[in-house]
């Protein structure tokens, strides 16, 4: 029988792969309750801040449960354009340059779907997040995977641009800082990379999610550079800095005619994002920005004891200036990734994500989250030295 139905499924959702990196959270989800540490799943540990869960509860009192706008609240596009010009410097007007959507994922499936053509050539660079890939092909676009590597601290360099790309390339997709190296760019190597997207004629789409956790240096957002708004869909959300991943909740910024093309998806497919998600965004964004650096400075400690620990055990791992990962080299210990990954999750019981769920670039890599206490990650190092150890006798 299942031969039979799955006639219906579409051809290209039937090649497409399955997430590499769900298949190892179902290993993990098999061993709860046998202390295991996860330095897997890439969430934060914090809950969601008070006042900002109080925001959402007063909304729900008021009886906030109806539609909004496609494009969202007004008051609530209002203030991400305060807050994005306030921290990437670049202007937006709320009423036409502004769309709310369920996460940043939606954003990205209504950029893709709004501006790719069967064909059309996308650029990404990789190691990168899981669903960049499957996005692109499920618009029917050719995706053109970038590469970078450990040796520049896997920044994207505009040299690598250029040599991969292909006559009929559209659009260039940016991570940064990047999920799951914690790669990111200077201003300089941007800027070297929007003088390549103006010569080929790019529109870059830049998700910037883990933008407020940059540790080493300033982040700068490559819409903010001359030429670029205009050419550019900007990607943000509430779900890392914020600690809102539950809720569902980021918007997409850029020219007028483009946000209106990413609206017509949105009002067919999503209608809007829930109300109350909406109301916790603006408390977030009006009141969340103390919660932000308390957080990121928690990250910074465990980025510094986690990079720290992994080399000290003789696995290689650069210091990833933005995100919540460390992406250490496992190569050294004689295993591929994904045995490495078992191997400790079954006897040591940490878990880890092997590199190649995030494309063939991340092969010989591990990607260990340390959104996770302090005191645990000082344990789940502990762990890792002796698994380390006991390969080397």
């Amino acid at each position: 029988m299942s031969g039979e139905t799955k006639r219906w499924i579409a051809p290209h959702v039937a090649a497409l792969p399955k997430s590499g990196i769900r298949d190892f959270f179902e290993l993990v989800a098999s061993m709860k309750g046998k202390d295991v540490i996860s330095l897997g799943v890439g969430e934060p540990d914090f809950v969601t801040p008070q006042h900002i869960r109080d925001a959402c509860v007063a909304a729900l009192g008021r009886g906030r449960t109806s539609y909004t706008s496609n494009l969202g609240l007004i008051e609530l596009r209002e203030e991400i354009a305060r807050y994005v010009e306030r921290h990437f410097n670049v202007s937006y007007r709320p009423a036409d340059q502004v769309i709310v959507t369920v996460g940043v994922s939606e954003a990205l499936d209504l950029a893709c779907r709004a501006f790719i053509s069967p064909g059309d050539k996308v650029m990404y660079h990789q190691p990168c997040y899981v669903s960049y890939f499957p996005s692109i092909a499920l618009a029917h676009g050719q995706p053109i995977a970038v590469p970078t590597y450990a040796k520049d601290d896997f920044a994207l360099t505009a040299e690598a641009l250029q040599a991969a790309w292909q006559p009929g390339t559209k659009i260039l997709m940016l991570n940064l800082p990047c999920n799951p190296t914690g790669g990111t760019c200077t201003k300089e190597q941007l800027e070297k990379i929007a003088a390549f997207c103006r010569e080929k004629d790019l529109l870059v789409l830049t998700d910037e999610i883990y933008s407020e956790l940059t540790f080493d240096g300033t982040h700068t957002s490559i819409a903010s550079l001359p030429g670029m708004a205009e050419r550019t869909i900007f990607l943000h959300g509430f779900s890392k800095a914020f600690a809102m991943t539950g809720w569902r909740i980021g918007y997409a910024c850029g020219p007028a005619p483009l946000i209106d093309a990413m609206m017509k998806v949105h009002q067919y497919t999503m209608l809007c994002a829930s109300i109350i998600a909406q109301d916790a965004a603006l408390e977030a964004l009006r009141n969340g920005w103390d919660a932000v650096l308390r957080m990121r400075e928690q990250y910074h400690r465990r980025r510094d004891l986690i990079v720290r620990r992994f080399n000290e055990v003789g696995l290689k791992c650069h210091l990833p200036r933005g995100s919540f990962y460390a992406f250490p080299n496992v190569s050294a210990t004689g295993l591929s990734e994904k045995d490495f990954a078992v191997g400790l999750l079954e006897q040591h019981k940490v878990a880890v994500v092997p590199g190649t769920g995030f494309g063939e670039g991340g092969r010989g890599h591990v990607r260990a989250c340390f959104a996770t206490s302090y005191e645990q990650i000082g344990i789940a190092c502990d762990r890792i030295e002796r698994y380390v150890q006991g390969l080397r006798k």
